[in-house]
């Protein structure tokens, strides 16, 4: 795969808050330029003044047309959409950064790798949530056996998501809650933190659980909160427990760990904080702050490590680094959500 040695030069696809911090992130790389736009709605709705002179484009296809000088697309729609676009720009032979998730179904993710290795580009998966420094943390003491046997893993996932996230302005939302667009709640709130159980746990097996909804009867296709268990193939139990159905703000996203060498407890609104640590001959370093969750004014996101997404992106193509989050891992993501979904 040739190595790009000018800027590594990005379009966007979806111009919603997580597209326009794709956009804010390429501009202020060193390394990276923006060289489009492009969104179903007018240019003059989506408040892109301070993106003076990118040029703008109404549709996918047009984009490509347009015959730009493009290392790589950005995929910010909605939910339902990315597999297929990823698809359209492999096609024309560029490389894709996806935003979570990677695709609806395991099939639809599997088609974009085939595309990406006849075509020889990178598929980029967005979990942020990697980047975050007790993720990272995390990662180096389960990967170095620290814990010992991981004996039990409980995930609890408690947002909220009412009907200024889903109804705005008294308006159902054009994509979020609509089954096909969006997907679920695993797909749209929580399969950052399924990415971080997989990247430290491996996949899951024997999967129990039961699902509910509580508050969202008008607004939404699909369930609001679910409990879920499971054993981890590589050994030990698992749980998942969430909800959208929290009052008036986030309550928490945290993983406990038992290990046979030790306890670990990460929380905080998006598992930003180490609230526990009771290892066997260790004394945990301290780590640098965590990044601010992404902030929607009523409600608040993950972590807002979109940078390093980007700068990721830029080192893979010009040959220094290898994905963080890369196709296979995006499509395991998307496997397990379904095997949990497969027992509605």
């Amino acid at each position: 795969m040739k190595i790009i040695t000018n800027k590594v030069r990005f379009a966007i696809l979806g111009l919603g808050h997580i597209g326009k911090r794709h956009a804010e992130m390429v501009q202020r790389h060193a390394e990276s330029k923006l060289v489009a736009f492009c969104d179903i709605r007018p240019a003059s709705e989506l408040g892109l003044a301070h993106f003076d002179g990118i040029p703008f484009f109404d549709n996918i296809d047009d984009l490509f047309k347009a015959g730009l000088d493009l290392d790589v697309l950005c995929i910010c729609t909605p939910n339902g959409l990315h597999a297929e676009q990823a698809l359209i720009a492999l096609e024309h032979h560029k490389h894709v950064v996806i935003e979570k998730p990677m695709g609806l179904t395991k099939a639809a993710c599997e088609q974009v790798i085939f595309k990406s290795l006849q075509v020889s580009r990178h598929v980029f998966g967005v979990m942020q949530n990697r980047y975050s420094p007790p993720s990272v943390w995390i990662k180096e003491v389960v990967d170095k056996g620290l814990l010992g046997n991981i004996c039990m893993v409980q995930i609890n996932c408690y947002w909220n998501r009412d009907d200024r996230y889903y109804r705005p302005n008294g308006q159902q939302h054009s994509w979020k809650g609509k089954k096909d667009l969006d997907g679920g709640t695993l797909f749209t709130q929580f399969s950052h933190f399924i990415d971080i159980m997989y990247w430290l746990f491996g996949d899951i097996k024997n999967v129990q659980a039961r699902f509910a909804n509580f508050n969202h009867q008008e607004s939404i296709d699909f369930e609001d909160s679910g409990f879920v268990n499971f054993e981890f193939v590589n050994g030990g139990l698992g749980a998942l427990n969430y909800s959208t159905s929290v009052w008036d703000k986030n309550l928490e996203s945290s993983m406990t760990i038992i290990g046979s060498k030790g306890s670990v407890k990460i929380g905080g609104q998006y598992m930003n904080e180490v609230e526990y640590c009771h290892i066997e001959g260790y004394t945990m370093p301290e780590l640098p702050p965590s990044n601010p969750a992404n902030d929607y004014g009523h409600y608040k996101g993950s972590a807002a490590n979109h940078v390093y997404v980007i700068e990721n992106v830029v080192d893979v193509l010009k040959g220094r680094k290898s994905i963080s989050t890369n196709a296979l891992e995006g499509l395991k993501v998307v496997e397990i959500i379904e095997k949990i979904y497969a027992l509605k």
